[in-house]
């Protein structure tokens, strides 16, 4: 099933896709981090859904449990969960879910179809690389399709069947087509404020009913700006 979007007040910085007693799923801006870290303590989804589940009450148990993560600078869907239950389920049925990319490659595609697959690992620069060694990388799989060429980019569709840190944005440069705006793995993007990257839409089982549950996001300004009108597969 499709669920319709149930918003009243939503929290400010995202916009609120879905919610109901278990789960949250919204859109996340580009230039926003999914959560904080050691090296950064910058405004994150995970504290603006804190904020707007508490309701301004800081003693409030409520809270939003992180399923996973989208970079910075990918924008597109995210899901939370409401409780630690909730959570673990769902990351544990997370290779079941479905998960849409759309992107902004540069160069023309050899294979307007296909999959790209290694071995990724992370080095102490915390830069992801390929590597032949199954023993210091994690399998990662990219399945993309062709959707249209336009002045030297190309705009693919993305099935993400493995969820690795920056696997699209390693598994695109690594073949010669890094995307757009992606200042740590392609060359010569100073002139591309965004990364083109967008997670497009989310298949997953909801915790507790049991339900497939179906989301699909608007398609960022960017992208028809750099490549005119196109036409999408449905997912």
């Amino acid at each position: 099933m499709i669920a319709r979007p149930t918003p009243k007040h939503g929290p400010r910085g995202v916009t609120l896709l879905y919610e109901d007693a278990d789960v949250l799923v919204v859109d996340k801006p580009c230039g926003l981090l999914t959560m904080g870290s050691e090296r950064d303590k910058s405004r994150t989804v995970h504290a603006i859904l804190n904020d707007y589940l508490r309701k301004g009450n800081p003693k409030s148990r409520h809270r939003a449990y992180i399923v996973h993560r989208l970079d910075r600078d990918t924008s597109g869907i995210l899901l939370f969960a409401k409780s630690e239950q909730a959570k673990l389920f769902l990351q544990s049925d997370w290779e079941q879910s479905s998960k849409s990319y759309l992107a902004l490659v540069f160069g023309h595609l050899s294979e307007p179809q296909g999959t790209i697959s290694s071995y990724l690992a992370e080095n102490a620069a915390f830069s992801v690389y390929s590597t032949p060694d199954p023993a210091k990388g994690k399998l990662s799989h990219t399945a993309y399709t062709l959707i249209k060429e336009q002045k030297g980019l190309s705009l693919v569709s993305i099935q993400l069947l493995t969820g690795r840190k920056h696997q699209i944005r390693v598994h695109f440069s690594e073949k010669g087509h890094p995307v757009v705006g992606d200042r740590k793995y392609g060359k010569n993007q100073a002139s591309y404020p965004n990364l083109a990257l967008h997670a497009r839409s989310l298949c997953f089982t909801h915790p507790v009913s049991g339900a497939r549950l179906s989301f699909q996001t608007k398609i960022p300004e960017l992208f028809g700006k750099l490549v005119g009108s196109f036409q999408l597969p449905d997912h």
